[in-house]
């Protein structure tokens, strides 16, 4: 199927579907979900972020990192 027949069945653009492609995160998660639909592979969906160690560590990161009590606070 060429990209201009996928990107007529997904409903997107030519440039929406390449920027997916190309990994853009600015394209949206409804657009994955369609594309993956219309070429059959929806199911693997959840598999996207089932071995995502960059994502875990990105998350990780973003977590406020627990206050250490000075000690005075203890004493």
């Amino acid at each position: 199927m060429s990209q201009a027949e996928l990107a007529k069945r997904v409903g997107v653009a030519r440039d929406t579907l390449a920027r997916l492609e190309h990994g853009d995160l600015a394209t949206s998660l409804n657009v994955l979900a369609r594309t993956l639909a219309v070429l059959g592979l929806e199911k693997d969906l959840g598999l996207i972020a089932a071995e995502d160690e960059l994502g875990r560590r990105l998350q990780d990161a973003r977590q406020p990192r627990p206050r250490r009590s000075s000690r005075r606070e203890l004493g």
